[in-house]
């Protein structure tokens, strides 16, 4: 689980082209552990966590926004932050839409040590 949120941290950018509307919906980590709903939210758009494999298990809870301020970057992906409630910090983020796939990508030491989570749309 705590792969996941560190995965959807890194929600933020690896795909094609994306317009705002392509990253807007529901998504399903690759592993099953969890589910975000990515929507608008003030100028940009967020990420909520909306379904849990297994909650109890760790510090992610239903209800928990982990993307913010999510923003084309001009290449056709996202960047914003991303919350990582197992450690409690909040990460750059970046991700990227190519059809029904996303991957999100968070980073610390300025992009030394990254971390990537491929989701699937449900909606």
């Amino acid at each position: 689980m705590k792969r996941s949120i560190l995965a959807c941290i890194g929600v933020l950018a690896l795909a094609g082209p994306a317009a705002a509307s392509d990253i807007v919906g529901h998504w399903q980590r690759s592993n099953g552990e969890s589910r975000v709903r990515m929507s608008p939210c003030g100028g940009g758009v967020c990420g909520t966590i909306t379904w849990l494999k297994h909650p109890g298990k760790s510090d992610a809870k239903v209800g928990q926004r982990v993307f913010y301020d999510m923003k084309p970057d001009g290449s056709g992906g996202w960047a914003g932050s991303a919350f990582n409630p197992e450690d409690g910090k909040t990460y750059s983020g970046k991700a990227s839409v190519s059809g029904s796939s996303m991957t999100t990508k968070g980073c610390v030491l300025g992009g030394i040590i990254c971390k990537s989570v491929s989701w699937s749309r449900i909606n």
